[in-house]
């Protein structure tokens, strides 16, 4: 993306620890690092996909962006305008440009209310009249979503996972943002169903221009939908890059290692792959996260300077930065050979 743009939303250090408390006194006792300082930066029109493992604090940044959540430490930048700590009637009306779809499609809709009164909440608590009234304008999203109109005045028990996530979706294009944040937006739903929900991300993107953060563990998912990816662990952005660059040449070991479980559907292909990476261990605590780089615990590559040092995330090719103290020795060894979709 050409840093000539001006940057739709911008993230710098932030970081979001939640504190552990025990005892009578209710004293902290720690904290859960989730998210550990961390920088990106969206621009307008772009998708960025935040891949990761389980625990890795992507839903947390989510949420810490759409200001769900309070940061404990860094700052929220959309359009220009610090948001990191505004109040909730201060951050009212940028709600409608900054929206979200929840990861569970089941728990994000209230069963007690008809569609109709989900996706209209927005119009209500925004105070927004939109042109032909409510009703109509609520039938067109939902046929705007691949749903019936006349589905109107049913229940959310009455749809299936796939179609219900499609309602999650049209509530969060009510308010027509500019923004959107997608928690594992498909991780919830069968399959055969991902392809279609994915597919109507793109479609919606391409005709209305948004700007999506995708959050994912799907690498094949991710891929699909992104410009650029960035991939977490254990609190902290660890390779940032353009898609192709991170599918063809990822510099990272972890991303490397990430790349290698890809299951390759097509047999003839298998044996053109390079090996998979089997990781040892299992992933810190992230009440204690390990000194100086976080997968050092795990690298086949860590030397006594990954134990003690940090490696700050550095551009080290355009469009790919990364967080290694061995770039150069990653980067030599032979690409992974991951099968395109055509």
């Amino acid at each position: 993306m050409s840093s000539t743009k001006e940057p739709l939303l911008k993230v710098t250090s932030l970081h979001k620890h939640f504190p552990i408390r025990k005892g009578l006194l209710n004293r902290s006792t720690g904290a859960v690092r989730a998210v550990d300082g961390i920088n990106f930066e969206v621009y307008p029109g772009e998708t960025l996909g935040i891949v990761g493992e389980s625990g890795c604090g992507k839903s947390t940044m989510g949420r810490l962006i759409t200001r769900l959540l309070e940061p404990t430490g860094g700052t929220v930048e959309f359009q220009g305008t610090d948001i990191t700590h505004l109040g909730a009637s201060q951050m009212r009306p940028l709600r409608r440009d900054i929206q979200m779809i929840f990861q569970d499609p089941y728990g994000s809709l209230n069963p007690r209310h008809t569609v109709g009164s989900i996706i209209s909440a927005p119009f209500r608590l925004q105070k927004v009249a939109p042109q032909g009234g409510v009703k109509e304008e609520v039938q067109r999203l939902l046929g705007q979503v691949g749903l019936n109109p006349e589905h109107y005045n049913r229940y959310p028990h009455e749809f299936s996972g796939g179609q219900r996530q499609r309602i999650g979706i049209a509530r969060a294009l009510a308010l027509r943002p500019k923004l959107v944040v997608a928690d594992e937006p498909v991780s919830a739903l069968d399959v055969s169903i991902q392809a279609q929900v994915v597919n109507l991300l793109d479609d919606l993107q391409d005709e209305l221009g948004l700007t999506y953060v995708i959050i994912a563990h799907d690498l094949s998912v991710i891929r699909h939908v992104s410009d650029r990816i960035a991939v977490m662990y254990l609190g902290k952005i660890v390779e940032l890059a353009d898609r192709s660059l991170l599918y063809t040449a990822p510099m990272h070991p972890y991303t490397r290692a990430l790349m290698s479980a890809v299951p390759v559907p097509d047999p003839r292909r298998r044996a053109t792959r390079a090996e998979r990476i089997l990781l040892k261990g299992d992933v810190p605590s992230p009440i204690a996260p390990p000194s100086g780089c976080r997968f050092h615990t795990r690298c086949w590559k860590a030397t006594s300077l990954c134990r003690t040092q940090e490696p700050p995330l550095l551009e080290v090719s355009s469009g790919q930065s990364v967080a290694c103290h061995h770039i150069e020795q990653t980067a030599t060894s032979a690409p992974w050979n991951i099968h395109k979709t055509p």
